[in-house]
């Protein structure tokens, strides 16, 4: 994966750890963007660890949620493990409200979440 708009990538061990660009993920452009980016690692790059780190994100839209879900789909159907990490206890909140921390690996930290991987 080489230029990307959305994320930043990297890799630590065989794991490929994920950082978000804004910190607002809100207008539809910015979230098809990043779904795109976020499936080209499964579909292109067959990345089978990966975690994101949510500590820039300030603000995720229903749609940028529901991007997510895809891209966990996306995941599981190739193979691959996904975590999250570093979420803000008010995106956390919207998580637990919509039973989306049941659906998501959740770690508190990225050590935390490579550390599982």
């Amino acid at each position: 994966m080489t230029n990307t708009k959305r994320i930043d990538v990297s890799e630590s061990a065989s794991v490929t750890v994920v950082r978000f660009k804004d910190s607002k993920i809100i207008d539809p452009e910015s979230i098809q963007e990043l779904g795109a980016e976020l499936f080209d690692l499964i579909e292109q790059d067959d990345r089978k660890k990966l975690v994101l780190n949510f500590s820039d994100i300030e603000f995720l839209s229903s749609a940028a949620l529901g991007k997510l879900i895809t891209f966990d789909k996306k995941a599981k159907r190739a193979g691959s493990r996904l975590i999250l990490t570093n979420i803000s206890p008010e995106i956390f909140q919207v998580f637990a409200i919509t039973n989306l921390d049941k659906l998501f690996e959740i770690k508190d930290t990225e050590a935390d979440g490579l550390a599982v991987l």
